[in-house]
């Protein structure tokens, strides 16, 4: 091949590969001969390049000689296409301009062996590998779930004594520029001394704007950081974290659960619409609860009404304090089965549950009615995928309480129309928080 024909294929391959913090161009020379090495050291192992590669280059003197053993290499292929070429290079191969010959060196590396399961969003079915505590090994795995040119990483520091790496990846084709250059703006204004994991963000962005709800989704799952990649969101990953960030993210994000994708349309479309009536229940049943007995108990049939009054015959307060002694209860067996270890802390938020819903019924403290309500709420609240959500949900029950224990059904609408008002305010970067409809990406 003419060594202006190899020129050419070098700029082009260059040109569709755009600079990141990961994608290196190698020069090597000795006196008689030169070799230049391109590859993405995330998904390339670099010990094999050392080894079979750098080492070999400059012991053997002779350029002829060193041509002769790279054509001997099983690892080595020859070039064929651009296309081809790129789709290796995007895939772990190393690309070798070796005088006037462009090679292939076979150096992709598996970094699923590295990688624990996922602990925190699982699924019965799809991929089960979630990201490290490595930078290098979190974004192999997000390169080799989604091998584009397209896909731009740049490097930056957070953390003004930690300074702490941080990568910012997006698809130049799909990402919104502007929205691109706030996120930029907000980590280059954090004011962190020691910045650790990705969580830290939503806590300073909360400051910022008071928000309740978090703005950002933070995820251990490659495959929710790809598919998210595609629809023109900006993911960050942090050194030393096994969580990635995504940004902008709406409501709808928080709802979705990748087993979705993993299951039938109408199956997936099921459990997402399961998801949303959970959400409901959960935010309006302890205040429709104390609505209808105290205020409303006309909208029940007989029968139903007289049953919750015979079972709250032995209760010596109002039902909103019931209501509030057994959510209070509820939230402190979540907050136990959380920090206990996770040899006993299922078996003793189980038994403690149990042990304690009978015990208060048979005392005459809370009816029984009201223990199938709480359980009701907890299970309708761990139906939310995403746990920094359900975490906000937990509180804005208590809103939509104490509107119903002043105001009746009445209140639990005004309260509840509020609550939507208040997501409608909400917006992540620019995105409105409460989209229904799937905005496209943006395209260059």
């Amino acid at each position: 091949m003419p060594t202006i024909a190899v020129e050419q294929i070098k700029e082009r391959l260059k040109g569709k590969i755009p600079k990141a913090a990961d994608v290196v161009f190698k020069e090597l020379h000795t006196k008689e001969k030169y070799l230049e090495v391109f590859y993405i050291k995330s998904i390339s192992d670099e010990a094999v390049l050392h080894d079979k590669l750098y080492k070999p280059f400059f012991e053997q003197q002779h350029p002829d000689e060193f041509k002769n053993y790279l054509e001997s290499i099983p690892q080595i292929k020859s070039y064929e296409t651009e296309e081809k070429t790129i789709n290796e290079i995007l895939n772990g191969v190393a690309i070798l301009f070796y005088q006037d010959s462009v090679l292939l060196f076979d150096s992709k590396v598996d970094r699923n062996n590295s990688v624990l399961d996922t602990t925190v969003e699982t699924t019965i079915q799809g991929p089960q590998s979630g990201f490290s505590e490595s930078l290098p090994t979190n974004l192999g795995l997000i390169r080799k779930r989604y091998p584009e040119a397209f896909l731009n990483v740049e490097l930056t520091t957070v953390g003004k004594i930690s300074k702490t790496e941080v990568m910012i990846l997006h698809d130049t084709r799909y990402a919104d520029p502007k929205t691109l250059n706030k996120i930029k703006d907000f980590l280059s204004n954090v004011n962190i001394q020691m910045f650790q994991t990705g969580e830290q963000l939503l806590d300073a962005i909360k400051k910022s704007n008071r928000a309740l709800f978090p703005v950002m989704l933070v995820t251990e799952r490659p495959d929710r950081v790809a598919v998210n990649l595609a629809t023109g969101k900006v993911i960050l990953l942090v050194a030393g974290s096994p969580f990635a960030v995504i940004l902008p993210t709406v409501m709808k994000d928080f709802m979705a659960s990748m087993a979705d994708i993993y299951q039938t349309y109408w199956v997936g479309r099921f459990l997402l619409l399961l998801r949303y009536i959970g959400f409901i229940i959960s935010v309006c049943l302890p205040g429709l609860y104390v609505a209808t007995t105290s205020y409303n108990p006309e909208i029940y049939r007989v029968q139903l009404a007289l049953s919750i009054a015979g079972s709250r015959n032995a209760v010596p307060y109002p039902s909103f304090i019931e209501v509030l002694l057994m959510l209070f209860m509820m939230e402190m067996l979540t907050e136990a089965s959380i920090r206990l270890p996770k040899a006993i802390g299922p078996t003793a938020t189980t038994v403690g549950g149990l042990i304690l819903g009978q015990a208060a019924t048979e005392a005459g403290l809370v009816s029984n009615i009201m223990i199938i309500i709480v359980s009701a709420v907890a299970i309708s609240n761990f139906v939310v995928p995403i746990n920094a959500f359900s975490f906000s949900v937990r509180i804005v029950k208590y809103f939509i309480l104490a509107s119903a224990t002043f105001f009746g059904i009445v209140g639990v609408v005004i309260g509840f129309f509020i609550f939507i008002a208040y997501l409608v305010k909400l917006d992540s970067f620019g995105e409105p928080f409460l989209t229904l409809v799937q905005s496209k990406p943006h395209k260059e």
